[in-house]
């Protein structure tokens, strides 16, 4: 049975779709500047979390940030 080759898998950025090396410095993106693209996206809210949360312990160090409802005695009046 003759060796298998290994087929190298072509990986592409996430922003502009260039072919991309593993080796390349900026790996997974082409350019520092698709990089900084991606990063603004993730800063200005482009990309979200499509699932809610339902951990409750989650949920109740998220309430300390002032995004949910905590479980203090203030909740009760």
């Amino acid at each position: 049975m003759p060796a298998k080759k290994k087929s190298a898998k072509l990986l592409r950025c996430p922003t502009c779709a260039e072919l991309v090396r593993l080796t390349d410095e900026d790996f997974p993106f082409c350019s520092d500047r698709c990089r900084k693209i991606d990063l603004g996206k993730w800063a200005s809210g482009v990309y979200k979390i499509s699932s809610p949360v339902l951990d409750p312990d989650v949920l109740d160090d998220l309430g300390a940030f002032g995004g949910g409802h905590s479980k203090s005695s203030d909740d009760d009046d």
